[in-house]
Order: C-alpha cells, then sequence, then structure tokens
C-alpha cells in the first residue's frame, strides 16, 4: 500500500505490518530524551518500575537547558537528580554547563538524531527533529522511563495531513511565518494527534533550519510530528553536523492515504504575527503595528539557530533598540554563539543594545532571564503566548520571527522589517 512518511518511518522500527492509521504497534526507539525539568519524574518512575539499567547507555540524552544556569536551590537540585542518575548509567549523552544548549539545536546540531530515526522526548518539542526527516514525539515521563529501560514504545499511527506551500517567497517572509499561517488556519487543535507532512516547491528550496523551525511548532496545532521528506538539503546538513553516513532518501509514496490537503500560494503573504494568547490568533504584522512593547526575545528552540541570529542581526546592523525594551538574544548552542563571535554578530548586537545571554531556554517558559512583569508586553521568537507563560498573567506575548522581533525591538512596538 502506499505510505505516508509517518506510516513508513515507523514501519522501519516495527515488526508488524502498519495497515491503517490508527493501527497500535510496537517500536523499537532509536533516542530517548530528557531535560531538567522532566528527567527528575522520569528517573523516580523509572526506579518505581523495578529498572536498574537503561537499555542503551549511547541512546539516552539527558540536557539540562530548561532552568540552566540554575536559577534557585529548587533547580539545581534537579539538575543533581539528574546529573547523578547519567553518572550512575554511564549515559554517554549528558549535557550540562559549558557544552549545554537548548535541547532541540543542540541533538541534531551534534549528529544524535537523524533521518528515520524514531525519537521520544519527555518536552512536548521533540517533533523539531521531524525536520530532517525524523519521527519524534514528546511523551509523558512515565513512557520516557519505559522507553529508556526497554528501548521500546507503542505508537498509534497517526493520519497525516499534506501541507503544501507554493509561489515565490517575498524577502522578509521566514519559515516562523509559514508555520504560523498554517496554525491561523486550522487551530491550536486543528492537527491533533495527526502527523503533518510538509511539502511544495517552497519547501523544496527551505532550508533544514527554517524546516526544524516548522516541525518545532506542529505540537501547537496538536500534532504529533510534523515531517520533511529527506532529500540532497537534508543529508547536506547530516554531513556537516557529524553524520556524513546519511545516504537515506525518504519521501511519501505517490497516492499515500492523506486525511487532507491544506495549501497556500505565498507570494503576496507579508510577516505575521500570533497575538495573545494562542499561537491560532494570527494577524498580518501591518494589522498590530504599534502596539507598545516592553521587551524582545530572540532565540529558543525554534528560532536561536545561527541564521536566526543573522536575521537578526541583519535588521539590528547600524542601528539601536528603543531605550524603552530590554531585547535579549540568546544562541541556543554554544556552537551558534561561537560562529555568532566569529561573524562579528555579537557586536552588532551589542553595538544595538541588546542584552546577550547563554544557552538556555529561560524566558520562553517564564524560568528566568527574561521575565515579564504586569501589564507588560514582548514579541518573542518562541513557541507559546499562553496568559503567563513568560511570567505575570497579565503579561501579553506576540510570537514572530526573528526579523520581526528585531524590528520591533528598534520601533519599540510591533513592526516589520520593512516598517522602519
Amino acid at each position: 500500500m502506499a505510505q505516508t512518511l509517518a506510516q513508513k518511518i515507523l514501519q522501519a522500527h516495527t515488526d508488524e505490518e502498519i495497515r491503517s492509521d490508527g493501527q497500535i504497534v510496537q517500536c523499537r526507539v532509536s533516542l530517548v530524551l530528557a531535560n531538567d525539568i522532566t528527567g527528575p519524574l522520569a528517573i523516580k518512575s523509572f526506579r518505581g518500575m523495578g529498572a536498574k539499567r537503561v537499555f542503551d547507555k549511547d541512546k539516552i540524552a539527558l540536557v539540562m537547558d530548561h532552568f540552566t544556569p540554575q536559577k534557585d536551590i529548587d533547580s539545581a537540585n534537579q539538575v543533581l537528580i539528574s546529573r547523578q542518575f547519567a553518572e550512575e548509567q554511564q549515559i554517554t549523552h549528558y549535557y550540562e554547563g559549558g557544552d549545554c544548549g537548548v535541547e532541540h539545536t543542540l541533538l541534531p546540531e551534534q549528529g544524535l538524531v537523524a533521518p528515520g530515526d524514531l525519537v521520544i522526548g519527555a518536552d512536548s518539542h521533540t517533533c523539531t527533529y521531524g525536520g530532517i526527516g525524523a519521527f519524534a514525539t514528546g511523551m509523558g515521563s512515565t513512557d520516557i522511563a519505559a522507553g529508556m529501560a526497554l528501548g521500546e514504545t507503542w505508537i498509534k499511527v497517526p493520519p497525516t495531513i499534506r501541507v503544501e506551500y507554493e509561489g515565490v517567497l517575498p524577502r522578509w517572509l521566514r519559515a516562523k511565518d509559514l508555520m504560523l499561517m498554517l496554525i491561523g488556519r486550522i487551530g491550536v487543535d486543528g492537527a491533533l494527534y495527526k502527523a503533518l507532512e510538509f511539502g511544495g516547491s517552497v519547501i523544496d528550496t527551505l532550508s533544514v533550519e527554517g524546516r526544524l523551525t516548522m516541525a518545532n511548532m506542529a505540537i501547537e496545532a496538536g500534532g504529533k510530528v510534523g515531517l520533511f521528506a529527506v532529500d540532497a538539503t537534508t543529508r547536506a546538513y547530516c554531513a556537516a553536523h557529524n553524520r556524513p553516513d546519511v545516504q537515506l532518501e525518504l519521501a511519501a509514496d505517490p497516492g499515500a492515504p492523506y486525511e487532507q490537503t491544506v495549501r497556500f500560494d505565498v507570494t503576496d503573504a507579508e510577516p505575521v504575527v500570533a497575538c495573545p494568547h494562542l499561537p491560532s490568533n494570527v494577524k498580518p504584522v501591518s494589522e498590530v503595528k504599534d502596539t507598545p512593547i516592553q521587551q524582545v526575545v530572540i532565540g529558543s528552540c525554534t528560532n536561536g539557530r545561527i541564521s536566526d541570529m543573522r536575521d537578526a542581526a541583519e535588521v539590528l546592523r547600524g542601528r539601536k533598540v528603543d531605550r524603552k525594551v530590554r531585547c535579549i538574544i540568546l544562541p541556543s548552542t554554544p556552537t551558534v554563539w561561537k560562529q555568532c563571535l566569529k561573524e562579528g554578530l555579537m557586536e552588532v548586537f551589542m553595538d544595538a543594545g541588546c542584552i546577550v545571554g547563554p544557552c538556555t531556554c529561560g524566558p520562553c517558559l517564564g524560568g528566568h532571564t527574561g521575565i515579564l512583569g504586569d501589564n507588560e508586553r514582548a514579541v518573542t521568537t518562541t513557541n507559546r503566548n499562553f496568559k503567563g507563560r513568560m511570567g505575570s498573567l497579565s503579561s501579553e506575548i506576540y510570537l514572530a520571527s526573528p526579523v520581526v522581533a528585531a524590528a520591533s525591538a528598534i520601533a519599540g512596538m510591533v513592526a516589520g522589517p520593512d516598517m522602519l
């Protein structure tokens, strides 16, 4: 039978024949992931079920990225639990301190995730790795504990929504805009327990970093996974990121069964923002321009990669951040941070009056390094804008691409780069 990308990848990880969507299959996993928030919960469940050893010390990743550098005693103890478990189990891929970064940038960058892999993670944005053609999905800490012990998990084969982007990409339109446009159309539950499979001429020419951005926010549409075909662009990315062995070609079969197809022509599209308090409350930036703001955050697992830093620097170069705005820039891994330094982007950021911080999730989840006060507004390149997500319950978050975020920092209000 003709298969979607989701069906094909799952088929490679199970001995059962996949015959239809909705089928529950037992699958072998390629990697199991947890962080400093979810890791201790998974470790507790691991011990509670009587497990003694992880199934493969090379196929577990523990990344201390959410509340680190540790902001208080509780977060320090969370890391301590994870560190001690990693030492006990001799886990190869434990990241903390100077070699650590935001997990969903770090793992593809280190070559720990490859096309065709099946990855489960105790973090909802594990779906990011679909950008390189891996079936990757978030799970609860109990399921992650079982995965760490057994190297297997059950998956219900998701139905697939095909999403196609055609046309000519305008100068300031970015992958973040493409994904927000989709969420704005289908809603935050439009892909509930479904796979989003992306294609079309615009996607064919999109960088892997852009694809990772889009796959990252599949969960914001309710999706189980967001998937991209594995092509020459994917293989080149893998070769440059410690996986020169990747030769896989992977695409959906002609005539694959899709639940529906959603199409966009982006030729005349303008950048968009997701207004408070849902990622689906999407409007063209021109409709919300002149909304005053107090903070901008450029970073996170959605938009903290080197291409995002370059985008921000392009807009900030030779300009100044408005004096009423805190512009916080967080490159998502040490590799990205060093590349910014090498290319002179750090000087651009500092000359513009930005605050450059460590490689952390920090403000995205209201953890630290940029909490919003009462009635404050922020434009951020993160992935969620729920009430209270970044601080005070009366604060507001506008989601946008790095070019819109940087332009807004300069303008002191929501703005696109062509409005400066």
